[in-house]
């Protein structure tokens, strides 16, 4: 190449960088207006649309009869994958833009992809205490189904969108989790269609193998097509005590103490800084002070973590009384702290009054609006993830998140881990107390890098013998994962049901080189 050549080169070079900070500059500061005047409108129309449909299928209660005959479809589906040769692998036909993960899995472009239009409320029976739902039900849905009624689940993870089959085949994790365990724990039962059409009805009594590995295992030994949950009696209020800490010592000893106190059905935590965080306690009740009723999910109302901030300065630690739906869905409005980043603006009051009722847009759409370069930035600058951990290593894994990323607000919530068969359980052969640190935003140490910071933070859990959430971007080598996830029970199930030919393996799902 001559002398002029090279220097066009790196003329053009120059420029194309200078068009990529640019439109990076635009993304960053200047998304909302995107946000604000075409995805929050269509937010409240889809919201509306399903909310009516559903009210109307609850109330003609055509679910149940009509749940089999879907149930017979996919079965068909599958058999006629099975006369045509088995020549790809299944997945569902649910488009990747729809999932609560980030990231769009590439692996659907070369599988059969199943349509499961399973997607209501099929039947809830006080007499048992259990509600049977199809695997698209939403927390959302289902709280505003069960709590009219005087009834909720032990656990509703927090935001709206989350489905019962993602909750099961993935993860699914809420504040009562010190109580409960995690959301496939309060599963009495599964029906899923294998991989030569047949449908299968499993429990802790009937085939208990499929049962307990099926949790976690992202749909690869079979297609949920049923649920069947546990239900408890629900008090309309949930009596709030915000305990604010100012070291990390007490933060950590104030945790670990209220999640081992057997009074409280709610435990959390938001950590805002090494040094600063505020615990919080709740228990259900009928009996609300009524000057103390805050109703945190009105549209004017400031986001949740800002209020919990504000604790930290605040000298009285009397309790309030938040409405139990609201509760349960407290995070939904600013999607935890993650549209500060989207609506910097969004958390002023006068936007709150004004348009506060439109919020939050549906992180479906924003997937689906997500540009090349959108997804690059994400990419480079943005950490979402949620790590697992024994209790007891608290206080050491807040110091390694703080080295790794310095990155706050980040979420605490408890759980127990029973000591059952399955790919996540304890080490050792006794039900242990483990805690999710959730971490949403953009890491503020100097040398971020999302490949190597996530890697020494995955090795770091699985020496703790933690796990990850797979929704999130998984950087693990296959070894390394089927180091963190016990794989024993999996792998005799994928060989019982025939599913090495029908299913990816659940690493060839989650990995990052299986996302874009």
């Amino acid at each position: 190449m001559s002398v002029v050549g090279v220097k066009i080169w790196f003329n053009y070079k120059a420029f194309l960088e200078y068009v990529d900070s640019w439109v990076e500059y635009v993304i960053i500061n200047y998304r909302w207006i995107f946000v604000c005047t075409f995805l929050l409108p269509l937010s409240v129309l889809y919201e509306v649309y399903f909310y009516l449909r559903n009210w109307v299928v609850f109330r003609l209660h055509t679910a149940p009869w009509k749940h089999d005959e879907k149930v017979r479809d996919v079965q068909r589906q599958v058999r006629q994958w099975n006369a045509e040769g088995r020549r790809e692998k299944m997945c569902t036909a649910r488009p990747g833009w729809l999932t609560m993960s980030f990231r769009l899995p590439k692996y659907k472009d070369t599988c059969r992809r199943i349509k499961i239009d399973l997607v209501d409320v099929l039947e809830i029976d006080t007499g048992k205490r259990t509600v049977r739902v199809e695997p698209l039900v939403t927390m959302g849905q289902l709280t505003a189904t069960l709590i009219g009624m005087g009834w909720t689940i032990p656990i509703v993870p927090e935001l709206d969108d989350l489905t019962v089959g993602g909750l099961i085949n993935g993860a699914g994790i809420e504040t009562s989790g010190h109580k409960y365990g995690l959301f496939q724990h309060i599963c009495v039962s599964y029906d899923v269609v294998m991989a030569d059409g047949s449908l299968v009805h499993c429990s802790a009594d009937e085939n208990p193998d499929l049962f307990y590995a099926l949790p976690w295992s992202h749909g690869t030994l079979g297609l949920l097509v049923a649920t069947e949950i546990r239900i408890i009696p629900a008090k309309p209020y949930v009596k709030m005590t915000y305990l604010p800490c100012q070291s990390l010592q007490e933060l950590s000893e104030v945790f670990t103490k209220e999640t081992k106190n057997p009074n409280n059905e709610f435990v959390e935590g938001i950590v805002f800084s090494l040094e600063k965080g505020v615990v919080m306690r709740g228990e259900f009740t009928d009996k609300p002070d009524f000057w103390k009723i805050n109703s945190i999910g009105l549209w004017f109302k400031p986001w949740f973590y800002k209020h919990v901030e504000s604790y930290l300065r605040k000298p009285v630690k009397e309790p309030e009384y938040i409405p139990l739906r609201h509760y349960y869905h407290r995070h939904t409005k600013s999607i935890f702290w993650e549209l500060q980043d989207i609506i910097p603006f969004g958390n002023k009051w006068w936007f709150r009054y004004l348009v506060g009722w439109t919020v939050p847009p549906k992180i479906s759409f924003l997937k689906l609006t997500q540009t090349r370069s959108i997804k690059r930035l994400y990419e480079r600058t943005h950490m979402l993830q949620d790590m697992l951990v024994p209790l007891a290593t608290l206080e050491q894994t807040l110091k390694v998140f703080d080295r790794e990323v310095g990155l706050f607000p980040l979420w605490l919530c408890p759980f127990i881990l029973p000591a059952a068969p399955g790919l996540v359980h304890p080490k050792r052969d006794r039900d242990e107390l483990y805690v999710d640190i959730g971490a949403y935003g953009t890491p503020k140490v100097m040398k971020y890098d999302p490949v190597d910071t996530t890697r020494r933070i995955e090795g770091y859990v699985r020496k703790q013998h933690g796990f990850q959430m797979m929704y999130a971007d998984t950087y693990m080598t296959r070894d390394e994962f089927r180091a963190m996830f016990d794989h024993t029970l999996y792998d005799q199930m994928r060989i019982k049901y025939q599913c090495e030919e029908a299913f990816p393996e659940a690493y060839d799902k989650v990995s990052k080189a299986a996302r874009i």
